[in-house]
C-alpha cells in the first residue's frame, strides 16, 4: 500500500518546541497511547506502567561532539558535521562551504588541525584526520544539537544531549527518548522487577534529513550501523517464554530489533547495517511496546509510529498533546505507544 507523506504533516505552534531539557529527566511528562485510550502521566511513572518480567530494550550509542567550525584554503568558511566514522582516521561528514570542496583539498579545522577530502560519496564527502576522529572531536567538537534547537551548544547539552547509560560512542544525534531514564527511575524500575537489556544503533545525521518524495515507497533511508549482543536476544526470547511484553527506548531501538528479526522472525546477534524504513502495514516481530519522543511533520520517525500504533491513534494523540501544551522533539515530553494491529 502506497503512502503519501502529506499524510504525516501536522501543524505545531513554535513555542511548544522544547529548546532545553527540563529540571529533571524524569520529570517531564508521558502520553499514554493505546487501542482507543489516552491518559496524561509524568514520566517517573513508568514503573506503575511495566509489569514484573517486562523487558526494557535500550540503545546504548554514545553522542559524539561532531560539529566542526573551520576554512578552506582558498579562506572560506565551511562547517563539517560528521555523519558516521568509517576508521580510525576516516569519516564520512557533511559539509556546508559557499562552494564545495574539492577531493584533495584540505580544510583547517578549529584552528587546530587539517583534514584532507578524499572524495564524495552522495551527499556525504570522505575526510581524513590527522589523528584518531573520535579524540580530535572530544576535544575540539561540539555537541551536534539538533536544527530546531535555536541556541549554541553549553556545558549544560554535553551531559544532556546524552543518556545515562551511554557507552558506546559513534552517534552525532541523541537516541532521545532515553534522554528521560536517570539513576533513580532506573533503579525503581529494577526494585519493580522490570529487567534491561541493550543493543547499539550509531544515530547518523540523516535522521534529520527530510523526505523529499511524496510516495513513501520512494523514499530510501542512510544506513546505519548496529550491533546486538547475544545476552540481549537471548533476554527477548526470555522474556517472550514469561509471556513479557518487549518496550523499545526509542525508534532507533525498533528499527535495530525488527532489521535483524526482519528475515529470521527473532532477532539475531551480531552486528549488521540497516536502512529499514518502516512504514504502515509493516509486520512487527519484537516490540510490542514503544516509549518515544514527539517526532516532527513529515518526518519518517512520525511514519514509523504511525506504523507501530496505527496513524489515525497518533493523529488523535499528537492533537491532544498540542492542545495539552507538551513539549516537543529532542528536550521535549514522552510517550508511552502501545502496538495496535493494522
Amino acid at each position: 500500500m502506497n503512502f503519501s507523506i502529506d499524510e504525516f504533516a501536522y501543524e505545531l505552534p513554535s513555542g511548544l518546541i522544547a529548546q532545553n531539557p527540563g529540571a529533571e529527566r524524569s520529570g517531564s511528562r508521558l502520553l499514554c497511547v493505546g487501542k482507543a485510550s489516552i491518559a496524561d502521566r509524568r514520566f517517573s511513572e513508568l514503573p506503575l506502567l511495566l509489569e514484573a518480567g517486562d523487558l526494557l530494550v535500550f540503545n546504548d550509542t554514545r553522542v559524539i561532539k561532531a560539529r566542526l567550525a573551520g576554512e578552506k584554503e582558498s579562506g572560506g568558511r565551511v562547517e563539517v558535521l560528521i555523519e558516521r566514522t568509517l576508521s580510525e582516521h576516516e569519516a564520512l561528514a557533511q559539509v556546508r562551504a559557499s562552494k564545495p570542496p574539492r577531493a584533495g583539498s584540505t580544510m583547517r579545522l578549529a584552528g587546530s588541525f587539517e583534514a584532507r577530502v578524499l572524495g564524495r560519496e552522495g551527499e556525504f564527502y570522505r575526510l581524513r584526520f590527522p589523528d584518531a576522529v573520535i579524540e580530535l572531536l572530544e576535544r575540539h567538537g561540539s555537541v551536534p544539537l539538533p536544527p530546531y534547537i535555536r541556541h549554541a551548544p553549553r556545558s549544560e547539552d554535553e551531559q544532556r544531549y546524552q543518556t545515562v547509560y551511554a557507552r558506546s560512542a559513534g552517534a552525532v544525534a541523541a537516541p532521545t527518548a532515553g534522554l528521560h531514564f536517570d539513576e533513580p527511575l532506573l533503579a525503581a524500575l529494577a526494585a519493580r522487577g522490570v529487567e534491561f537489556a541493550w543493543v547499539t544503533l550509531h544515530v547518523g545525521a540523516g535522521t534529520f534529513q527530510p523526505v523529499r518524495v511524496k510516495n513513501l515507497a520512494k523514499h530510501r533511508m542512510h544506513a546505519e550501523r548496529y550491533e546486538i549482543p547475544a545476552a540481549t536476544v537471548a533476554a527477548i526470547e526470555a522474556a517472550r517464554k514469561r509471556r513479557r511484553k518487549i518496550i523499545a527506548v526509542g525508534t532507533t531501538t525498533v528499527r535495530c530489533l525488527e532489521a535483524s528479526a526482519a528475515k529470521r522472525g527473532v532477532p539475531t546477534a551480531g552486528r549488521a547495517e540497516t536502512d529499514l524504513f518502516i512504514t504502515p502495514g509493516f509486520e512487527f516481530r519484537v516490540v510490542d511496546r514503544l516509549i518515544t519522543n514527539f517526532h516532527l511533520p513529515k518526518s519518517t520517525l512520525l511514519v514509523l509510529v504511525s506504523a507501530f500504533a496505527g496513524i489515525e491513534p497518533i493523529r488523535n494523540a499528537y492533537r491532544h498533546a498540542i492542545e495539552q501544551r507538551y513539549r516537543f522533539y529532542s528536550y521535549g515530553d514522552a510517550m508511552l505507544v502501545d502496538k495496535i494491529p493494522g
